[in-house]
């Protein structure tokens, strides 16, 4: 998953990588497959799309790089050790290091949600995006923008926990679909906190371009 997606494309992406696989679980394990079979064959589908996306766009952002090597290694350690419910714990694994990542980006010059929240702010605005790069630098917008990595990096890490304590403990089939349920459910909960503590940032984005736009006709 990469971090310059915005809304619809974000969502599509969630839905494909997370429909996909479990539906080829499902039903590899309807037709007799173990547990770890399926498993298996469930996880080579984000792990080819995130590859195809890189032939394509020949770009890969230090988020997608991250998850794409997690993705690469748990595999392998899953087919060393032949353990299905390691291969439930990888997936949610590299959920942890994600928000680990972008947790620690927070305290960077750079935090890594700042890409995916831009455009839900500017809304693709002109004046909007004028008013984004006039504020950013500054300490308060700084700010909105770093809690906003910091909740996703925690909720990612918090979520990831409580997967990988599944993963362990309850059932393979029950954990299958139970992993999925958890990380669409905290995903929402997280961009809802999130959205709500950007809306500051939202606030002073449309202030500061109706701003600059009553400078300009006073000009």
């Amino acid at each position: 998953m990469t971090t310059n997606q915005t809304g619809s494309s974000l969502l599509k992406t969630l839905a494909i990588e997370i429909a996909v696989p479990t539906g080829v679980y499902y039903g590899l394990h309807a037709l007799g497959a173990s547990d770890f079979a399926a498993l298996a064959a469930a996880g080579v589908f984000p792990l080819v799309r995130t590859l195809y996306q890189f032939a394509k766009d020949r770009t890969l952002n230090g988020l997608a790089l991250v998850v794409l090597v997690t993705n690469v290694v748990g595999m392998l350690l899953t087919f060393v050790s032949g353990d299905a419910r390691m291969m439930i714990a990888k997936d949610s694994l590299g959920s942890g290091i994600t928000g680990l990542v972008i947790l620690a980006s927070a305290f960077t010059a750079a935090p890594i949600m700042t890409k995916t929240i831009r455009p839900f702010l500017t809304r693709g605005k002109a004046a909007n995006e004028a008013a984004w790069e006039r504020l950013s630098g500054t300490a308060e917008f700084d700010a909105i923008l770093r809690r906003c990595s910091v909740i996703w990096g925690v909720g990612f890490a918090i979520e990831s926990a409580v997967r990988i304590a599944g993963a362990f403990t309850l059932p393979v089939p029950t954990m299958v679909w139970l992993s999925t349920v958890i990380f669409a459910g905290s995903f929402a909960v997280i961009m809802v906190v999130s959205g709500k503590v950007a809306e500051k940032a939202g606030k002073m984005i449309a202030a500061e371009a109706n701003a600059e736009v009553r400078t300009l006709v006073a000009a």
